[in-house]
């Protein structure tokens, strides 16, 4: 089977003129969620800045929050100096949390984030839920009341949102909130526009479009300040002081070569500072947040520690 023909039964490669090149960055989620936009961007600015000869395949690793592809890289594809992978905080917050069976951060090599993906929180255009404190008012007479979905894992980072807002707000039984996980931004979406849940959980990429054809609207952003270009409120200045957001960044298989990964973190730091990335970012609703190369892997340990602290705060973890 040729590349191309693979590509188009599987419809995961870039194409921007010519085949599939070796490279491939593998999204460990379904198409449509951050995961997926974090290798089909990097890679076509790579392609596009001249970092790579050749369009970068993406290929679709969905299955255990992520669990699956790191799985994949560690046990069969230890070496290859041809692969990235998405990765994000939703990535370190399963490692910290111990959620991959056993799987440890320092089994790949973590090159960089390039940018940092604001929390959201979202309902189905016509609900009730008017703004945050709505629903967390709801959340606070029968936390049992408010489902949720979202592109991580139960005890995952876009659980971990959720929980960190109610606690905030004085909901006290926060283990009655009800979360369902599945993979990726753009199926947690599906599940509130059907009904089956009252909110989404999860990042600004992963909305953008489903805002512009109004099927949802978003009642939080979980930063600092507003996102430019976007009219959504912060929770904070709803009265709730949380703040969540998710770095989009690479890891590369720990068997690789000083040479190899300091190549990739070299591409990635290209990527960061092309105007192509600064675009991407405004399109996407992304802030800044450069840290690259070894940098970010003692990031990625103290984020690790963190995740693992309020995690046991609030009893997902002992």
């Amino acid at each position: 089977m040729t590349n191309k023909l693979r590509a188009l039964l599987t419809g995961a490669a870039i194409f921007v003129g010519g085949s599939a090149s070796a490279a491939e960055c593998i999204a460990p989620a379904n198409p449509g969620g951050g995961w997926d936009f974090t290798c089909r961007q990097i890679g076509k600015i790579m392609y596009d800045i001249g970092e790579v000869d050749q369009p970068i395949q993406v290929t679709n690793m969905a299955g255990g929050g992520g669990g699956v592809a790191f799985t994949t890289v560690v046990n069969e594809r230890n070496d290859d100096s041809d692969l990235i992978v998405a990765a994000s905080q939703a990535t370190a917050t399963r490692l910290a949390q111990d959620a991959y069976g056993g799987a440890t951060a320092d089994q790949v090599r973590f090159v960089g984030a390039i940018g940092a993906d604001p929390g959201v929180i979202v309902v189905a255009a016509d609900s009730p839920y008017q703004n945050l404190t709505d629903l967390l008012d709801a959340m606070k007479a029968d936390p049992g009341s408010v489902a949720f979905a979202g592109g991580s894992a139960a005890g995952g980072f876009d659980h971990l949102k959720v929980l960190q807002l109610a606690k905030a707000y004085g909901v006290e039984d926060v283990r009655s909130i009800r979360y369902i996980g599945v993979d990726g931004g753009a199926d947690a979406i599906t599940q509130t526009i059907g009904g089956f849940t009252q909110g989404m959980t999860g990042d600004m990429s992963e909305i953008v479009g489903f805002l512009e054809s109004g099927d949802v609207r978003a009642i939080a952003v979980l930063a600092d300040e507003r996102v430019p270009g976007f009219d959504i409120p912060t929770a904070k200045e709803q009265g709730v002081d949380v703040v969540a957001v998710n770095w989009r960044g690479l890891y590369v298989p720990k068997g690789v070569s000083d040479e190899t990964f300091n190549d990739w973190a070299a591409k990635l730091q290209a990527v960061a500072d092309s105007e192509e990335w600064q675009q991407a970012m405004a399109d996407n609703g992304l802030a800044p947040f450069t840290v690259v190369g070894d940098d970010f892997q003692a990031f990625i340990d103290k984020n690790i520690a963190d995740v693992q602290a309020l995690s046991r705060e609030i009893g997902i973890i002992q």
